[in-house]
This record gives C-alpha cells, sequence and structure tokens, in this order.
C-alpha cells in the first residue's frame, strides 16, 4: 500500500538525513505511525538517489528478526546487510526489544558513516543507559496519531468519503480516532475495537513487563478513571480520595505509580497549571490529556461526546506536535485554558469552547480571561463558530479552519 506522508514530521526531519554524527530517536504511543514515517524518510532517501544497498531496516517485530534479543545478535544483523560503500541509512524499528541496545547503537555513531533512525513506543527508550551515553548525540521527534488535517488529508489520499459538512467531519474524527490504520477501517464498532486492541497491547508490551503491577484489576481502576476525567483539574489526592468513596483504597504511592506508567507509555499527557500571578507552577495540580480521545471512546459505550474536554484535548496535541509547550494558566479565580509557546520562544493565550454564540453570559466567560492578561502575545477564542466575533483584539478562531490550515501559534 502506498504510504500517506506526514509533512509535518518529515520536514522536521529531513535536515538531519544525512547526518552521521546524531542518531535521530523517533518516538510517540503505540501504531502512531513511527514505522511509516521510518518507511518514508527511506522513501525520500531513495527518490533523492540513494542506492537501496545503503538502506538498512530492521523492524524487530516482524519475522525474520522477532528473535533478535541481544546486543550481538542485532550487531552481526547490522552487519550481514551493511556491506555497501558510502554513507549508509540504518533504520531499526522498535528497538527495545533488544537489551543493551545503546552500546550498539553508540558503536555505528562513533565508527561514522551511518546515519542511524530508530523508533520506540513509549519513553522508556529515552531513559537509562541511552540518556547517559548519548546525550547530546541524539535528537530526539515524536509523532503523535493523526491531527484534524492529517485526518482528512489521509481520508483524502486513501480515497474515503469526507463530509461536506466540517462539524459531522469533526465528530467522526472524534469518533473514530486519529489512528492511522482506522482510517482504512470502515465499520465503526472495528474501529473501537481496533483501538482497544492498541490499549490492550500497550497494556501488555509497555507497561506489564516494566512496572510491577500485583493486581491488574487494580490497574485497570485507575486507568478507567483518568482516562473519563481527562482534562479535568486533579491530582494525586483528590484520585484517591474519590476512590476511596467508591470503596477503593488505593494508597497514593501505588496511583501516582499507574499513571506515571501510562504517561511512559504515551497514553496519557500531563499538563501541568501554572499561576500567572505569582509566576510559578501549581504543585500537585495537573491536567491529563489524552495522546488520542479515541482511548477515551474505546473504553466507554457512550458516544455523547463532552466538547469542552475533547477540543481541549485536541488542541493540546495539536499544539505538542508544533512542538510547542503547553501550560494552563489560572489568573486569580478564572483559569486560562492553554499558555503556548512555540519554537522561537514566543507565547500565546488559548481558550477553547464548542461556541460562544448561545448567550452574552457564553461569551463573556471565555473573554474575561484573556482581557486580564496585560502582555501584547496573541490572544485566541477557538470554537466551531463560523461567525466570528471581534472584541478587544482577540483573535476569535475556527478551530477546524485553524488546525485544517496546519496555523502554527
Amino acid at each position: 500500500m502506498k504510504l500517506f506522508r506526514r509533512e509535518n514530521y518529515l520536514r522536521k526531519i529531513r535536515g538531519f538525513y544525512h547526518e552521521d554524527d546524531i542518531i535521530k530517536v523517533i518516538t510517540g504511543v503505540r501504531r502512531c505511525g513511527k514505522s511509516s514515517l521510518m518507511q518514508t524518510i527511506a522513501e525520500e532517501l531513495c527518490e533523492g538517489g540513494v542506492p537501496e544497498d545503503n538502506i538498512i531496516y530492521i523492524d524487530l517485530d516482524k519475522r525474520g528478526f522477532k528473535s533478535i534479543r541481544t546486543a550481538d545478535e542485532l550487531e552481526k544483523c547490522i552487519d550481514e546487510r551493511g556491506s555497501a560503500k558510502g554513507l549508509k541509512y540504518l533504520f531499526v524499528d522498535e528497538i527495545q526489544n533488544v537489551k543493551d541496545f545503546e552500546t550498539v547503537i553508540n558503536g555505528y555513531r562513533t565508527e561514522g558513516g551511518w546515519s542511524i533512525f530508530i523508533t520506540g513506543s513509549n519513553s522508556y527508550l529515552l531513559s537509562g543507559e541511552l540518556v547517559t551515553k548519548l546525550t547530546g548525540r541524539y535528537l530526539e521527534f515524536e509523532m503523535f496519531p493523526l491531527s484534524f488535517s492529517e485526518y482528512e488529508a489521509m481520508k483524502r489520499f486513501y480515497g474515503k468519503t469526507i463530509d461536506d459538512n466540517p462539524h459531522v467531519e469533526l465528530n467522526s474524527y472524534i469518533l473514530e480516532s486519529g489512528f492511522p490504520r482506522t482510517v482504512n477501517i470502515d465499520d465503526p464498532a472495528d474501529k473501537r475495537k481496533y483501538v482497544q486492541g492498541v490499549i490492550n497491547e500497550i497494556f501488555e508490551k509497555d507497561i506489564r513487563k516494566r512496572v510491577k503491577i500485583r493486581k491488574k484489576e487494580t490497574f485497570e481502576i485507575v486507568r478507567h478513571y483518568i482516562i473519563n476525567n481527562f482534562g479535568a483539574v486533579t491530582s494525586i489526592n483528590s484520585i484517591c480520595e474519590t476512590l476511596k468513596k467508591n470503596g477503593l483504597g488505593i494508597g497514593k504511592a501505588t496511583v501516582s505509580r499507574y499513571i506515571r506508567a501510562l504517561v511512559d507509555a504515551k497514553i496519557l499527557y500531563e499538563c501541568d497549571r501554572f499561576d500567572m500571578k505569582s509566576k510559578r507552577s501549581l504543585s500537585g495540580e495537573k491536567k491529563y490529556y489524552l495522546s488520542d480521545p479515541g482511548f477515551y471512546f474505546a473504553d466507554n459505550t457512550d458516544n455523547r461526546v463532552n466538547y469542552g474536554p475533547v477540543l481541549e484535548n485536541i488542541l493540546y496535541t495539536y499544539a505538542r506536535s508544533h512542538d510547542c509547550a503547553v501550560s494552563v494558566g489560572r489568573i486569580g479565580k478564572l483559569e486560562c485554558d492553554f499558555i503556548i509557546r512555540n519554537r522561537d520562544m514566543n507565547y500565546s493565550y488559548v481558550q477553547v469552547a464548542y461556541t460562544i454564540a448561545l448567550s452574552r453570559e457564553t461569551e463573556d466567560r471565555e473573554y474575561r480571561p484573556l482581557e486580564m492578561i496585560k502582555d501584547n502575545y496573541p490572544k485566541y477564542v477557538m470554537t466551531t463558530d463560523y461567525f466570528l466575533q471581534k472584541r478587544n483584539g482577540i483573535i476569535h478562531a475556527n478551530i477546524m479552519a485553524f488546525m485544517g490550515e496546519e496555523n502554527d501559534f
């Protein structure tokens, strides 16, 4: 099958295609498209004139390579395929399957003449030996499931129908998930089953083997709770108190460890809260967002969309996929949904709502926190409205159009 090219990520990596002193590390939640991205890079290299013999592609999850589990076995496999002259391009997919892989990869980087690309499904890949041995010698490129614009573009690419009504298309994106494989699955129930399978795979491959979980049922309760409350301000204490009220006495250390496992597996992302008056982070208080809202709908039978947290989630991952840092702002008793810092270290302030057209009160609620911010950085109210307001220099933007045009903050 011809691969859909995800330009948002390719453009970040292209400048490093031929660098043999920097390891390119591609991370992201399972099934978000890392393998396809590496295959696309290999295709672009061939199109640019690199001989096929100079491209060594090893997928450690596939037949023929699954038995490779040690550093020596990996090195032997690479050497058997890497006899071509000139710069060689080494791609290793799911490299965390190999014990002590860091030593091998660093050896080829030190030798020179190898441009190295590796993938891993979670942040364990960037812990321990890789960080200590290779500090300053690798670059991480983090991937996310499809953004709304990528979702529509991929549907066009594979000849799928796109609804003329953007609101219908947005709903489809929310309910079906942004996992690339689901674009070519037609039945909604099968799409949900696929995402549930991704959750199970993450637990078995990324969590259970690395985190000591004595009771899977207890872990599932915490996972279900945190996924069901994505986008809400929470803390370890509040989670424990809520579970205790429901007859589940789970300790703070256990809850914290389980949440860390979900974050490390990149199911969850932590978004800290920032007090804009005291200019400090609020310890203990966070919002958790999902790498894809599909995790919520695969976990629940209810198809009703609570647009507040869902739209926040979509915008959060969109900003992160554009290399922005994101936090939640508190201004006195009011809250600004997002403070976003872009690649150029410039800031934006963003409020997210489904609509502000229902009443003046709704409009005021979204505009008021932004009107209290006195600096001159851009301020946005993002909604699904097509009739856009003009008020005090604040930009009212349609969220589908903003993301569809791949705008930067």
